[in-house]
């Protein structure tokens, strides 16, 4: 096999990583969708011949970086190569398979050039609809809505006929659903032409060479990183809410030269509420959550995660077995960072950042619009306070470990008969620390039209709140009211007109002793708003 020079890998390493995000904006210009358009809750992949993943655009979700090959894997066994033409689109948003939950599809796209088959190129975008029930009490994911088993969704280059009338039948609002789908037609359209064109430029006849090199050099970067830390076993133990009772995930984090191993053996067992985390996405978290912490600046593909090997017994609340319900899957997969920062916090205090508040929130909203005889479903996601850093507090309002964009307000009105009477920062809700957690946010939703409308909701972090590092404080815990109520957090309630719902995200946790804070920091944070003085007083002995 040819070997590149380490300038032409460089070349196209930065011409694929363009290449991506030229195919992820045709999505996001082509979308039906405001959680495609607005929040970015997808991802545009590029995989080589072997279904391994070379390259993905910027903005992908970290989950469905992780997931998109494995995804691939179960595809072709179904759809083995020799089964592909030029003109098939595969699809599935099976839990087990893909991203953890039905709301997620998965397609892929064989590539072949002059007949020879070159590689894949994929796309997985979250819909809000999927049809079924959705709810936070669903006992089984056959409730949870529609379930596409591997198929192909574009056969020769043509629809599916029987599926696309299956959409139509099962979902609310297929046409937002297939208008997203067919916008990732035409992103896949711009990558094989752009990247025929590229490979022709740089005299490149496929991607293997071009693979291998850029895999084995991301697995490289990673094993150093890791071989800087002591070998040893370091374990934490966190609560999450859970449904009706808390439920502790268990996590060790073995250090072996330069293997990383990560279990989470005496985690809770799975329950028969939709909180449930499959393998895929625990996978996917755990090996982000160990990137970003030891080596966050070389490309992130499938050889960054060979040094990594995630377990979990199976039936567990990380590693569930079907039928669980999985539908709000993120409840427990975005706890694995914290675990597994909390077990290196005291190896590895420079590396890694205190409890966020997430898991994301996010709130669901549905009804009839008004003067149509048609319903709506819509959701808005919402970010809680971001944990503390080893030399930086935590910024309010970001997202970690997903990365969904928030939604404009007036894009988010004009689709609802909701108006957003208040979106703001909350004071004293950031942990405490030498470094102080990001601050929560509060949203309150009046509902000005005149049929009710359904709000369904499924938070965490509002009984046991972020914690804080190495002497930080935990922050804010979360909030749910119904007109000055408290609701349940995992709970489906009705708004009727002039009703108001708020929602307080949780704040993020602070990082190391609180007496190191720096007097000027606490006074920016008073003139700031975002600490009163009364509790700078009661926390820090400052004042003015």
């Amino acid at each position: 096999m040819t070997q590149l020079s380490p300038v032409k890998i460089g070349v196209v390493w930065e011409r694929l990583n363009g290449l991506m995000d030229q195919v992820a904006e045709t999505c996001v210009r082509t979308s039906f969708s405001s959680v495609v358009r607005e929040n970015y809750d997808f991802a545009i992949g590029l995989l080589d011949a072997r279904g391994r993943q070379i390259a993905q655009s910027r903005r992908s979700v970290p989950s469905f970086i992780g997931t998109m090959s494995r995804t691939l894997t179960a595809m072709l066994e179904k759809f083995p190569i020799d089964r592909l033409s030029d003109g098939d689109v595969m699809i599935t948003n099976d839990g087990w398979l893909g991203t953890g939950h039905l709301n997620d599809i998965t397609m892929i796209k064989p590539l072949f050039r002059n007949g020879r088959h070159l590689g894949f190129v994929g796309s997985i975008f979250h819909t809000v609809d999927i049809g079924g029930a959705p709810s936070p009490s669903a006992k089984d994911c056959y409730e949870e809505g529609l379930n596409i088993p591997v198929s192909k969704i574009l056969i020769g280059g043509e629809e599916n006929g029987l599926l696309v009338d299956i959409l139509n039948a099962n979902l609310r609002e297929p046409e937002e659903t297939l208008g997203d789908i067919r916008s990732q037609f035409s992103a896949y359209h711009t990558c094989s032409e752009r990247l025929f064109r590229l490979l022709n430029e740089e005299d490149l006849e496929d991607l293997e060479a071009f693979s291998d090199d850029v895999l084995d050099r991301s697995e490289a970067s990673l094993r150093r990183a890791i071989a800087e830390i002591p070998d040893g076993t370091y374990k934490d133990v966190l609560t999450a809410d859970g449904f009706d009772h808390p439920l502790d995930i268990h996590c060790s984090v073995t250090i072996s030269g330069s293997d990383i191993i990560v279990d989470f053996a005496g985690t809770a067992a799975q329950i028969e509420y939709p909180v449930n985390s499959p393998m895929t996405f625990t996978q996917a978290y755990s090996c982000y959550a160990i990137k970003c912490a030891l080596d966050p600046g070389t490309p992130i593909n499938d050889g960054a995660f060979r040094p990594i090997t995630v377990t979990a017994p199976e039936g567990t609340l990380v590693n569930p077995r079907r039928p669980a319900p999985v539908w709000g899957r993120h409840l427990s997969g975005h706890y694995m960072p914290p675990a597994i920062y909390g077990a290196l916090s005291h190896i590895a205090p420079d590396k890694i950042i205190a409890d966020c508040g997430s898991p994301l929130w996010n709130v669901y909203f549905n009804g009839r619009r008004e003067g149509e005889d048609r319903p709506f479903v819509k959701m808005f996601f919402m970010n809680g306070g971001h944990g503390a850093r080893p030399t930086q507090d935590g910024p309010g309002c970001l997202s970690f470990p997903s990365n969904v964009s928030n939604q404009a307000i007036e894009q988010f009105e004009n689709q609802t008969p909701l108006l957003v009477e208040e979106k703001a920062l909350v004071p004293d809700t950031g942990g405490i620390g030498q470094f102080r957690g990001g601050n929560a946010q509060r949203l309150t939703f009046r509902n000005i039209g005149k049929e009710p409308v359904t709000v369904t909701i499924r938070h965490e972090r509002v009984d046991n709140p972020p914690r804080g590092l190495l002497g930080g404080g935990k922050g804010s815990g979360g909030l749910d009211l119904v007109n000055g109520i408290r609701i349940a957090a995992k709970s489906q309630t009705r708004l009727g007109p002039d009703d108001r719902v708020t929602f307080q995200t949780p704040g993020g946790g602070g990082m190391g002793q609180p007496e190191k804070r720096a007097s000027e920091a606490i006074k920016t944070d008073i003139d700031s708003g975002l600490v009163t003085s009364e509790a700078a007083k009661q926390d820090y002995g400052y004042s003015a």
